[in-house]
C-alpha cells in the first residue's frame, strides 16, 4: 500500500526517474563481491516491484516481446501471448543469475597482456562457436553483447575502472573478430543472397538505443581512458572473496602497453566501437517510447564522436569500417540489400560523408547514397527472410509498421541529401546522381521541395555566378515536386507553383517554354494560367531574361497556346484569364471568346459570365459584353426576399448595358430579367432607371435615336411594368403570413414603395386602391396593422 503511491510518484517526477533505469539495477546485481544472501535479498525485492500494476515497462509503451536475452537467443517463434510484459526490474532479475566465477571470465578481466594463442586456450565452455582468444592471443568474451557491456558498466560503478577496461577491450575484439567473420560467411553467399533480392535481420535488438547502452558504455569507458579521465581505484579485484590493495600499477596509470597492441590507442579503439554499433542493422522497435531512445542515443554518439578531432589513424579506421558497411549485407545498416523495417542509417551516413569527404570523396558519396534508402515507405519493399530461423524479423513482416519518428527520420534523410548537394557543387556527374537518389528515396514532397530550394540558393549565391548545373537540378526537384503534390492537397501548393517559375526563369527561357508545354503534367489550368503564364508574359520575365523581339513573341505564343488548352479544359476557372493573356493575338483572343461562348450554355455560372461580360466591356465590346450577360441571366434565379443578393449589381448592370445599345436589345433583355428575378424592389428599381433616359444613346455606329422616351403602356416596359405589380402583390401576401408587430412599420414603409410602382401606370390608382382594400378584407383578423393601412392609404 505504500510501495504504489512511491511508484507514482516517482514515476510522476523525472529527478527521481533514474531509479526507473534498467542500468542502474544491473550494477547494483553484478556487484562482483555481492554474496549470494544479498542477491537473494535484492531479487525478492525485484520480483515484488517488478509485480506491481503500475511498474514502468521497459520501452515505456508496451511489452517487449524479446525472450530472456542473457541466454542465446531460441529458434522458432514462440507464442507471443505467453510471453509477460518486460519492465524496468525485468534485465536486473534475469542478471541474477549471472554470476563472475567463469575461469576464463576472471582471466580476461585481472590479466593484462595476453600472450596465449587461442591453439593453447582452454574448451570454450561458452557454447557460442568463438575460440577464446584471437590469433594474437588477445582475450575474447563471448556473451549477449548487451549483459557483457553491463558487466563492464557494473565493474566502473564498483571502483575496478582496469578490470572494466580488460573486459571491455575484449569486447570489442570480439566484435571485430565477428565482422571479420560475417564478411566472410556473406562472401561465401553472396550470389545467393542477391539472386533472392531478399535480406534478414540478425537481431533483434539494436545496440544503439539499447535500454542497457552497451556502444555508449564501451565508448565512454575506452575514451575516458584513453584522454585520461578515468579515476583508477585503488582497491584491485580479487575473486577469491577479498578486496586486496597490493598493485601491479600505479593508481590512475593506464600504460597502454598493457591493454593494447603497439600503435593502437583507447580512443581509435573507442571510435571504431561506435561506428560498429552505429552501423548494425537492426529493426526499429515497437512503441514512442523506444523509437525516440533509438533516436536520441544515435544522436548522442555521434555529438561525443565529433568531438574527437581525426588524425590519419582515424581516417583510416574510418576507410576500413565504411568498407565493411557497404560489403557485410544483412550485418550492415548500409549493406547492398535492406531489410524493410531496419532503423535508417541517414543521420550516421551524414557524420560518416562530412568525415571521409576530405580523404576519400568517392568512398564519402557511395556511404551516403547508400543511406539513403527508406525501404519502410517503399511500396514493394524486400520482405524478410523466414526460411532461416535465426535470422530474426518482423511478426508481421507485411503489415505497415508504426515508425512514430517518421517525420524526425524523413528530416535526417533530407538534411543527409542537403549536404551532398551542397558538397557536389560543380561536379555535374554527383550532381545527377545525388539527384537520382533522391528522386528515387525521398517520398515527401515539403522535403523535396525544401531540397529544391536549398539547391535553388546555393546556386545562385550572390558572390558567385549562378551554378546553370546545380540550378538545372533544383528545377527537376520543384518538376518532381509538381508532379507528387499535382493530384494531392497541399496548402503550400500555390508557393511551390510561384517558386518553380521563379526557378525556370533563372535556368532560361527554354526551361520556361518546357514547362508550359507539359503544364498538364505539372499544373492545374487554373494554376497554369493564372499563376504560370501569367508570371512569364510579365514585363518583369522579360526584362530579367533579357529577350529580344524574336524570343519574346515565341514565349507569348506559348503562354497563349497554354491558356486556350487550360480554358477549353476548364473554362469555368480559366475563361477569364485566356481572354486576357490572348488580347495581342486577335484569333488567339476569337478563339478564347469562343470557348466561353460554347461552355456558357451548361459549364458556366451566372457570376463566371458576368464578369467575363464586364471585361467585355471594358475592352471595348459592348456586343459581346451585352451577349454574355443575356446567358449570364438564363442562369440567374432571385427570388422575392433576396432583395440584398451580390447578383443584383450585376443584374442592373446588365439592364443598364442594354438600355444603352438601344431599344432591341432592351426588349430582348427584359423577357429574361422578368424571367429570372422575382424581387419586386430590384425590378422597380430597373424599371425606373429604364424610364429615366432614352434608350440607345451610346447605340452602335454612333447613331442617335430621336430622344424619346419609351411608353410604359408599350412592349417592352409594359411587361417588366406588370411584372412589377404583381412582384410587389405576391411579396405582400408573403410576408403578411408570417408578420410580427415590430414589422408592421417596414412593411408600411414597402406598400409605399409598391404604391409609387402602381401608380406608374394609366390605371395605377384604381389597381392600388382595389390591392389594398382585398388587404383589408383579407386580413382583416390583423386589426392593428390594417388600422395603420387605412391611416397611410385611407
Amino acid at each position: 500500500s505504500v510501495i504504489c503511491p512511491l511508484f507514482l510518484f516517482i514515476f510522476h517526477n523525472s529527478h527521481c526517474f533514474s531509479l526507473f533505469s534498467c542500468t542502474l539495477w544491473m550494477c547494483i546485481v553484478l556487484n562482483p563481491h555481492c554474496k549470494s544472501e544479498q542477491k537473494c535479498v535484492w531479487l525478492r525485492q525485484l520480483r515484488r516491484w517488478n509485480s506491481i500494476d503500475v511498474c514502468p515497462w521497459e520501452d515505456g509503451n508496451h511489452g517487449n516481446e524479446l525472450p530472456n536475452l542473457t541466454h542465446a537467443l531460441p529458434h522458432g517463434n514462440p507464442d507471443l501471448s505467453s510471453r509477460p510484459h518486460r519492465t524496468v526490474f525485468t534485465r536486473a532479475i534475469e542478471a541474477c543469475d549471472l554470476h563472475w566465477q567463469d575461469t576464463h571470465l576472471q582471466r580476461v578481466i585481472t590479466h593484462d597482456l595476453c600472450t596465449h594463442t587461442h591453439t593453447h586456450c582452454p574448451h570454450d565452455s561458452h557454447g557460442s562457436g568463438g575460440a577464446l582468444f584471437d590469433a594474437r592471443g588477445w582475450p575474447l568474451w563471448h556473451e549477449h553483447v548487451p549483459t557483457a557491456c553491463a558487466r563492464v558498466d557494473a565493474l566502473r560503478s564498483h571502483g575496478y575502472p582496469r578490470e572494466a577496461l580488460r573486459l571491455a577491450i575484449a569486447i570489442v575484439n570480439t566484435l571485430k573478430r565477428q565482422q571479420q567473420k560475417q564478411l566472410q560467411l556473406l562472401r561465401n553467399h553472396k550470389k545467393e543472397l542477391l539472386h533472392k533480392g531478399m535480406t534478414s535481420v540478425t537481431n533483434m535488438e539494436g545496440w544503439v538505443g539499447h535500454p542497457l547502452d552497451p556502444i555508449g558504455t564501451l565508448f565512454s569507458t575506452l575514451l575516458d581512458t584513453g584522454r585520461g579521465d578515468e579515476e583508477g581505484g585503488n582497491a584491485f579485484l580479487d575473486f577469491s572473496g577479498s578486496v586486496s590493495s597490493a598493485k601491479r600499477l600505479e593508481p590512475h596509470l593506464f600504460p597502454a602497453q598493457h591493454f593494447l597492441d603497439d600503435g593502437q590507442s583507447f580512443v581509435a579503439l573507442a571510435v571504431e566501437t561506435a561506428l560498429i554499433g552505429l552501423g548494425q542493422q537492426r529493426v526499429m522497435p515497437d512503441g514512442l517510447y523506444a523509437q525516440e531512445k533509438v533516436c536520441r542515443n544515435e544522436e548522442q554518439l555521434l555529438a561525443k564522436l565529433q568531438e574527437v578531432e581525426l588524425n590519419d589513424a582515424l581516417v583510416k579506421i574510418f576507410r576500413k569500417q565504411a568498407v565493411f558497411l557497404l560489403e557485410a549485407g544483412p550485418y550492415s545498416g548500409l549493406g547492398e540489400l535492406l531489410y524493410r523495417e531496419s532503423v535508417p542509417m541517414h543521420t550516421f551516413a551524414k557524420y560518416l560523408f562530412t568525415s571521409l569527404l576530405p580523404h576519400d570523396a568517392e568512398l564519402a558519396y557511395k556511404i551516403a547514397l547508400r543511406a539513403m534508402r527508406l525501404p519502410v515507405l517503399e511500396t514493394t519493399a524486400p520482405s524478410g527472410d523466414l526460411s532461416r530461423p535465426h535470422h530474426i524479423v518482423s511478426m508481421v513482416p507485411n503489415r505497415y509498421p508504426r515508425w512514430f519518428t517518421l517525420s524526425h527520420i524523413e528530416s535526417q534523410q533530407c538534411e543527409l541529401a542537403s549536404t551532398m548537394l551542397t558538397a557536389a557543387k560543380g561536379d555535374g556527374r554527383k550532381l545527377e546522381t545525388v539527384l537520382e537518389s533522391i528522386q528515387k528515396n525521398i517520398h515527401s514532397s515539403s522535403h523535396i521541395f525544401k531540397l529544391a530550394q536549398d539547391a535553388f540558393k546555393i546556386a545562385t549565391l550572390m558572390d558567385s555566378l549562378p551554378d546553370l548545373t546545380l540550378l538545372k537540378v533544383s528545377l527537376e526537384l520543384g518538376l518532381q515536386v509538381m508532379r507528387m503534390t499535382l493530384s494531392t492537397l497541399n496548402w503550400r501548393r500555390r508557393e511551390m507553383v510561384r517558386w518553380l517559375v521563379t526557378c525556370a526563369t533563372e535556368v532560361g527561357v527554354y526551361a520556361l517554354d518546357s514547362i508550359m508545354q507539359s503544364w498538364f503534367t505539372l499544373f492545374t489550368p487554373t494554376e497554369a494560367t493564372s499563376i504560370v503564364a501569367t508570371t512569364v508574359m510579365s514585363n518583369t520575365t522579360i526584362v530579367r531574361l533579357h529577350l529580344d523581339c524574336h524570343q519574346q513573341e515565341n514565349l507569348a505564343s506559348s503562354a497563349r497556346t497554354l491558356a486556350l488548352q487550360c480554358a477549353m479544359k476548364d473554362p469555368q476557372n480559366c475563361s477569364l484569364s485566356a481572354l486576357t493573356l490572348c488580347e495581342k493575338d486577335h484569333i488567339a483572343f476569337e478563339t478564347a471568346y469562343q470557348i466561353v461562348l460554347d461552355a456558357a450554355v451548361t459549364g458556366m455560372s451566372y457570376t463566371q459570365l458576368f464578369t467575363i461580360a464586364r471585361y467585355m466591356e471594358h475592352r471595348g465590346y459592348p456586343m459581346r459584353a451585352y451577349k454574355l450577360a443575356t446567358l449570364a441571366m438564363a442562369h440567374l434565379n432571385l427570388s422575392y426576399n433576396q432583395d440584398t443578393h451580390p447578383a443584383i449589381n450585376d443584374v442592373l448592370w446588365a439592364c443598364a448595358l442594354s438600355h444603352s445599345l438601344g431599344k432591341n436589345e432592351l426588349s430582348a433583355v427584359i423577357p429574361l430579367v422578368v424571367k429570372s428575378v422575382k424581387c419586386a424592389t430590384v425590378l422597380s428599381d430597373i424599371l425606373r432607371r429604364c424610364t429615366l433616359t432614352t434608350p440607345g444613346m451610346v447605340a452602335l455606329h454612333s447613331r442617335r435615336n430621336s430622344g424619346k422616351l419609351m411608353s410604359l403602356d408599350k412592349a417592352p416596359l409594359r411587361q417588366l411594368l406588370d411584372a412589377t405589380i404583381g412582384a410587389y402583390i405576391n411579396t405582400t401576401h408573403s410576408r403578411l403570413t408570417h408578420i410580427s408587430p415590430r414589422h408592421y412599420s417596414e412593411f408600411i414603409e414597402f406598400l409605399s414603395k409598391a404604391r409609387e410602382t402602381f401608380l406608374m401606370a394609366q390605371d395605377g390608382h384604381i389597381q392600388f386602391t382595389q390591392f389594398i382594400d382585398n388587404l383589408k378584407q383579407i386580413y382583416k383578423g390583423k386589426k392593428k396593422l390594417m388600422m395603420l393601412v387605412r391611416e397611410r392609404f385611407g
